[in-house]
């Protein structure tokens, strides 16, 4: 019997393109790596407290914003009259994919959009899985799996009394995120239009900021990377879409216009602005590498700030307080940083430790007094992630298979 199970579920996950029972879809590479290091062979058939314990945990999914239909629900609380094949398959499937829900979210970063790029650290959801089976408690196991940051645990109190776009929505993005955050970061919320930077976890220092426009490809992008130098009086290489668009189209009809704006072309084609007080970047720019080319700069035009609505850059992020910004990020004096923007040259300075930052778009968040805000969805993000969390299991497995 046993030796025809294992033949039976081998064949069945190493040969078969998909794997769906019950009309449901599974996640046949996930099943594969979990009975891979079962020899193939069945699982639940002599762990019945175990499956017991994760089913339970997994039926309480809507605690996280989950609803426990994208992990086979409604077949699982009818199990007993399932076939015994179909049963062990779709209570790994059911576990498997709710812990990967938890880990990573249910939409992992290969089915987001391009500019959704944030992500936990890589993480075997089989191994987990295997872990979960063999602690005392292997729904607290999945269950750590999910973050516990301070706004994760507030949005899961909140769903208790109130249900939203917003709530189950941020939950989500809540575990795209590392576990566990840096203590030291800045943390740019695009929805806030805010830059925080925290030490030991503690807020330090807060100011205002300037992000993308609503329109959809001048947005600012959802990204992890660091700052790792401060550029003092920074020339502003035009990117080739704003000087073909915006600058070029000026130029015929005007054609003072560049040596108005300090506007150069460079012997490559570049059209670069050069330092000044007036420049685009400002006086400071701080380096931080991105595949989008966006980073966190100072601006000469500081009545904008002042506006409710700030986002009207082309992705970029201008920052109200640089100056300060600066000193902290360098653990020096603020006059030092006036005296390097004083002495009028281009300089690159290394930070002595890199600070990691993170550019997200929360809806719903904790602010510093950890009171819970919610913003308005200006870049109509919200609607694709709460449409994929509502999906029906023959959905999330499609999603899911890899």
């Amino acid at each position: 019997m046993a030796v025809s199970a294992n033949r039976d579920l081998g064949g069945l996950l190493n040969s078969a393109p998909e794997v769906v029972v019950a009309g449901e879809r599974l996640n046949a590479g996930l099943l594969r790596r979990f009975y891979a290091r079962h020899g193939f062979a069945p699982v639940w058939t002599t762990r019945q407290a175990e499956a017991n314990s994760l089913m339970n945990a997994m039926l309480r999914a809507g605690e996280h914003g989950l609803p426990p239909e994208l992990f086979h629900a409604n077949l699982l609380r009818s199990a007993a009259t399932l076939p015994p094949f179909d049963r062990e398959l779709l209570l790994s499937d059911a576990f498997l994919s709710y812990a990967d829900a938890l880990a990573r979210g249910v939409m992992p970063i290969e089915h987001r959009r391009d500019d959704e790029t944030l992500t936990p650290g890589p993480i075997d959801i089989a191994a987990a899985l295997d872990a979960a089976i063999g602690s005392r408690d292997p729904a607290a196991a999945i269950e750590a799996l999910a973050p516990t940051t301070p706004t994760y645990l507030l949005l899961r109190r909140a769903l208790q009394t109130s249900h939203g776009r917003e709530i189950e929505v941020n939950l989500e993005r809540e575990r795209w995120l590392p576990r566990p955050l840096p203590a030291n970061r800045v943390w740019v919320n695009v929805a806030d239009e805010r830059l925080v930077l925290y030490r030991d976890n503690r807020p330090v220092f807060s100011t205002r900021v300037i992000v993308g426009q609503d329109e959809r490809l001048k947005q600012s992008p959802e990204l992890q990377t660091t700052i790792d130098g401060i550029w003092f009086n920074p020339p502003w290489n035009v990117p080739q879409d704003i000087a073909a668009n915006e600058i070029l189209p000026k130029v015929r009809n005007d054609p003072n216009y560049l040596a108005r704006r300090n506007l150069v072309m460079l012997p490559d084609g570049t059209l670069q602005q050069r330092a000044a007080p007036n420049s685009a970047l400002g006086r400071l720019m701080f380096a931080m590498n991105n595949r989008f080319d966006v980073y966190l700069h100072d601006t000469p035009d500081k009545r904008l700030f002042r506006r409710d609505n700030r986002r009207i850059s082309h992705g970029c992020i201008r920052v109200q307080e640089p100056r300060e910004f600066a000193a902290l990020l360098m653990q020096e004096p603020i006059g030092m940083i006036n005296q390097g923007i004083a002495a009028g040259g281009t300089e690159r300075v290394k930070l002595q430790t890199p600070v990691p930052v993170f550019v997200v778009y929360q809806t719903a968040f904790v602010d510093d007094r950890g009171a819970l805000q919610f913003r308005p969805d200006f870049y109509q993000r919200d609607a694709e992630i709460w449409q994929q969390l509502q999906k029906n299991p023959l959905g999330r497995g499609a999603l899911a298979a890899k």
